[in-house]
């Protein structure tokens, strides 16, 4: 199944992202543990808030990041991936 940029992305109920001062990273707790981000995907996290769509999280993301090459395939994958993994829910 691929990736409508149209669709709105939330973390799902009972998971948190946030920055975690241990681990110098940003991660993502739910219920049977914790998932700890890279930058890039720390990126993307720090803009999922069910109130961007996926378009507007990759024409942010491209302004923070100029010349990027695959900024969008990469944040598709890591929707992919995140729904994959029931981290988020698409709306």
């Amino acid at each position: 199944m691929t990736i409508d940029r149209k669709q709105m992305p939330q973390w799902r109920r009972g998971f948190r992202f946030q920055f975690e001062p241990a681990q110098q990273a940003h991660v993502l707790l739910y219920p049977e543990g914790m998932i700890k981000f890279n930058e890039s995907a720390s990126a993307i996290g720090q803009l999922i808030d069910g109130a961007r769509t996926i378009a507007d999280i990759v024409a942010h993301l491209e302004q923070q990041f100029p010349g990027v090459a695959e900024l969008g395939a990469d944040v598709d994958d890591f929707m992919e991936t995140a729904r994959a993994e029931h981290w988020i829910e698409l709306a």
